[in-house]
């Protein structure tokens, strides 16, 4: 049986069920600065009693509180919207009180339409006036305060039904007056809970992975931070604004693994980036090959220039050479002999690299180490990281490190490279990495990619959980790429960027088409892998697809509606080789529309059949449909739609549906209230 107390004061109202909250608040949802949030809770109280509900939210460090009266939305639900405009942690609460004003004014309205008056309405009206009056003052809404007032002040003169009724009638004109009072004394606040609210890049953001010792324009010479620079012009034609960087430190010579992860190494090869560490330096150091810190600080500035952010692989492991190894023999897991133990994965051994215990009776000395890693690569300009296999690690870990970086800089974008089970992909999402890796790269049927996308859109983790999505990887070279050629490579491309408001992809050789794995039949590594060798790419190779990359990432640039995944819907098609989806931005009205040919080797027809609940479309509208791929415009008519795709032509379709004469969508909603005048404080 629930254990009752004494309450202090009468609450009828009841607030529950808040939403976006994750594990009851225990951990913060996500927001981003720019992106809309409903904020929505049931509230209700007991028999024929109507309710009011608040929203009140500030930055966590803020000590005054912003807020909006919640709409209500049918079966005792209520919602608002607020847009984020800085980075950080902000806390939010829902209350909920009994309307006392509005039940008066409905009571006292029924009773004067059945032309009974009822003197205590005239009294029980005024004293609620000016009971509104009162509160609003003292929330500093002097003007709304005086009108209020001089309705108290007007209804005390009231002596039959049609002053009752004229009285009535000015408070309905005065409603958005009366949705500014703020609650009373006899409400219920909810539990506080708290927001991560990260920048736009976390939300929304093209990412291009290369290595840069691949970068050098003569071939077969071991390229530089200097050729990146010269390789940024052609990241920024493409689209891209993250240019993320496998590890640029010293690399290990001890166990160094040779051409395709094989032993014994040459001489001649260049080894791992993730076997960090040698005399050179560890983890806040640079490859001497690469260059130096000045050279790196100038790549950071050049990409600044262009619009691209630097985003550094955070890869906490080290090679036997590695600095620490020698200072810190006990921040490493040891055999049963004394000795350090490499890398396994059994039956894979990676003997050029250690595994760090954080277990060890030094933690605390390791963990000062870590952060320290983040905050000088932060002081160098890097605001992003992408983090090497985060889930071999404690959560702890994690937690910790994270709120650490973002009591310095809210701003900083943590990436997990988690390809592990969904459970421990979830948890490191809720302990603050801002963005995972996903299946997407496994998912490959129609019905694959749709119950997948709908659960990373819609389902319970989208609280928290942002995808970071990738059709390949420097160790996967995906089957689904291995034989479908260039129609499956732009089927991925356009699937990744369009269902995901992030996405990526390792290039150049994705955009060149690299397609052989070391070993036929599997999806791991690439034959010729550019994590043990130096690869020269022929970036001006006429098989390139670098313009439908640059076209797509400039749709997802120009299409506000590719920029976040809330709106994602998808649409049936009568073939299951094609795949059709769209998302819609409710305060432009803009509305992309896809369709993708799953099979790379022959022409798919089907009749689309489109949502009219998510695209509202009349079974006889005329609109036209834009191809942003290859500038084509189609007349369509209605809900269902003939569509071929000739993969040897283009496998898939971006649509702009342009609507003459037609509002798809009420700009005027008054759950968007919150999105121009709302600020969650200042920080850039």
């Amino acid at each position: 049986m629930r254990k009752t107390t004494k309450r202090l004061r009468v609450s009828h109202a009841v607030v529950e069920a808040v939403q976006p909250t994750v594990e009851g608040g225990w951990f913060p949802a996500k927001a981003t600065v720019g992106e809309p949030l409903t904020i929505s809770a049931d509230v209700f109280s007991h028999g024929h009693e109507s309710v009011r509900a608040h929203l009140r939210w500030r930055p966590q460090a803020a000590r005054s509180w912003k807020r909006a009266r919640m709409r209500a939305e049918g079966n005792d639900r209520f919602c608002s919207v607020i847009v984020p405009a800085a980075p950080g942690m902000v806390e939010f609460e829902v209350i909920g009180e009994v309307d006392r004003l509005g039940d008066w004014q409905r009571d006292a309205r029924r009773r004067a339409a059945g032309g009974a008056f009822d003197g205590q309405d005239v009294i029980t009206g005024a004293a609620l006036l000016a009971e509104a009056a009162e509160a609003l003052s003292l929330a500093d809404f002097a003007d709304d305060a005086a009108l209020v007032q001089e309705l108290a002040d007007v209804i005390s003169g009231v002596t039959d039904v049609a002053g009752l009724l004229g009285l009535l009638d000015q408070c309905d004109a005065a409603s958005t007056v009366f949705e500014r009072v703020p609650p009373g004394g006899s409400d219920t606040v909810s539990e506080r809970y708290l927001l991560s609210v990260s920048r736009q890049l976390a939300g929304f953001a093209s990412w291009y992975e290369c290595f840069p010792r691949s970068t050098s324009p003569v071939p077969g010479r071991h390229g530089t931070l200097r050729d990146l620079v010269g390789r940024l012009d052609y990241v920024a034609a493409l689209g891209f604004d993250v240019l993320y960087l496998p590890p640029i430190h010293p690399i290990g010579i001890t166990a160094r693994k040779g051409r395709g992860g094989k032993t014994p190494a040459t001489p001649d090869d260049v080894g791992s980036p993730w076997a960090i560490g040698n005399a050179s330096g560890g983890h806040t150091d640079i490859a001497p090959e690469l260059g130096t810190l000045a050279d790196f600080d100038a790549l950071v500035a050049a990409a600044a220039d262009r619009g691209i952010e630097i985003a550094l692989d955070l890869a906490l492991q080290c090679s036997p050479d590695h600095p620490w190894v020698s200072q810190h023999p006990d921040w490493f897991v040891h055999r049963a002999d004394g000795s350090i133990a490499c890398a396994e994965n059994p039956p894979k051994r990676y003997e050029d690299v250690y595994p760090i215990d954080f277990d060890t009776a030094d933690s605390d000395a390791l963990y000062s180490a870590v952060l320290q890693i983040v905050t000088h690569w932060i002081a160098h300009g890097v605001r992003v990281f992408r983090v090497d296999n985060p889930h071999t690690k404690p959560f702890a870990l994690w937690e910790w490190l994270i709120a650490e970086v973002k009591q310095i800089d809210p701003g900083v974008v943590f990436l997990a490279e988690a390809f592990t089970r969904p459970k421990v992909m979830h948890r490191l999402a809720k302990l603050g990495f801002d963005e995972s890796y996903t299946y997407f790269t496994w998912r490959e049927s129609k019905s694959e990619l749709t119950d997948y996308f709908e659960e990373l859109a819609h389902g319970p983790g989208s609280t928290y959980f942002r995808p970071n999505i990738w059709p390949s990887t420097p160790d996967i070279c995906a089957s689904t790429l291995q034989h479908g050629g260039r129609a499956a490579f732009v089927a991925r491309l356009v699937l990744a960027g369009c269902l995901s408001a992030s996405y990526g992809i390792y290039g150049p050789a994705y955009e060149l088409l690299e397609s052989e794995p070391a070993m036929p039949g599997t999806d791991g590594d690439f034959a010729h892998s550019e994590k043990f060798e130096v690869r020269t790419w022929d970036i001006d190779n006429p098989s390139s697809i670098a313009d439908v990359v640059a076209r797509v990432n400039r749709a997802r640039r120009e299409h506000r509606a590719l920029q976040s995944d809330r709106t994602l819907r998808f649409h049936r098609v009568d073939n299951d080789r094609l795949i059709c989806w769209s998302k819609c931005d409710a305060r432009t009205g803009d509305t992309v529309l896809c369709v993708v040919n799953l099979e790379p080797r022959w022409p798919e027809s089907g009749f689309v059949e489109l949502d009219t609940t998510a695209l509202d479309i009349g079974e006889n509208e005329v609109y036209d449909v834009h191809d942003l791929l290859d500038d084509a415009t189609y007349r369509w008519r209605g809900t269902r739609n003939f569509v071929m795709l000739d993969p040897s032509r283009s496998p898939a379709h971006v649509f702009a549906l342009h609507r003459p004469n037609h509002e798809s969508f009420n700009l005027e909603d008054p759950r968007l209230d919150a999105l121009s005048p709302e600020v969650l404080g200042t920080r850039p």
